[in-house]
């Protein structure tokens, strides 16, 4: 039987965060069964492609849940970053550095191939919560991972039923630059390599750091700085708040993994240390 990794305490989160995503579903396949909106398709095709991931990975690689999950999403950041970087350079040798950063361009418009890749990690964020909901990865009264796909599956699904702040989103997309080192790290300590002195560890320590402070924080911060400073630029409504609202829980749950980080790190560290003396 599979294992679960729930704690007593997180019980409470699972029918909120359950219902949450039923409402989801059914709002999604509203809008494109009854509106017609047809371009909305892509996010069930990005939640099926990494359901069969998950099932591709579950039968060939292993049937360890977290395993399997973290596999998935270590698939989805290289997908997604891939995406994203390519979507930056292609709008980049069209319209030039400066003009893609301009506050029209931001909201009203929609970069080519962004929608699509924003529909499509909107579908996976949708699977994941299911999948973690499924198999209980997750501890905490309020579990992060859970709130955090809750804030991006509101705005995201907000900004595509309204095809405004697209490329916003797009440019926050960038973290999963970073996530692929988190995930590969995951999967390097289940797969038992563990030995700090190990030049792929040390390598990926320092790939991981170097992400973690601009693929995620910097980035990030800098969105927020934009937002803050074009907040009179945007039209009355709830596009300002939500998007302050999205990027506060953003910064601070950065803040927090920077913390994890940093924890995990030092824990690596001590344990090599330890290990040295009593072999000395």
């Amino acid at each position: 039987m599979p294992r679960t990794y729930q704690s007593s305490s997180s019980n409470k989160a699972t029918p909120f965060f359950s219902a949450t995503l039923l409402l989801w579903v059914v709002s999604v396949l509203f809008e494109i069964v009854f509106n017609k909106r047809r371009e909305l398709i892509y996010i069930v095709a990005g939640g099926c492609f990494y359901q069969i991931a998950n099932w591709v990975i579950r039968v060939c690689v292993s049937l360890d849940p977290l395993f399997v999950n973290t596999s998935v999403s270590l698939l989805h950041s290289a997908i997604t970053s891939t995406s994203v970087v390519f979507i930056l350079v292609t709008q980049c040798s069209i319209t030039g550095f400066k003009r893609m950063f301009e506050h029209t361009q931001l909201v009203e418009g929609t970069w080519p191939w962004a929608y699509q890749t924003l529909c499509f990690s909107c579908g996976y964020f949708a699977y994941d919560q299911g999948d973690m909901l499924h198999y209980q990865l997750y501890t905490g009264f309020i579990p992060a991972i859970l709130m955090h796909h809750l804030i991006l599956l509101i705005c995201f699904t907000f900004a595509l039923y309204r095809h405004i702040t697209i490329n916003y989103l797009i440019l926050t997309l960038i973290c999963e630059l970073h996530s692929i080192f988190l995930h590969v790290r995951k999967v390097r300590r289940m797969a038992g390599v563990r030995d700090a002195k190990s030049r792929v560890v040390k390598v990926e320590w320092i790939l991981n750091w170097i992400m973690f402070v601009f693929a995620r924080l910097l980035s990030h911060v800098l969105i927020t700085v934009k937002l803050i400073k074009d907040a009179s630029k945007f039209e009355k409504g709830v596009e300002w708040p939500l998007a302050m609202f999205a990027m506060a829980g953003m910064n601070l749950l950065n803040a927090f993994l920077g913390i994890d980080l940093f924890n995990a790190f030092k824990k690596e560290k001590n344990r090599q240390q330890n290990n040295q003396k009593r072999h000395d």
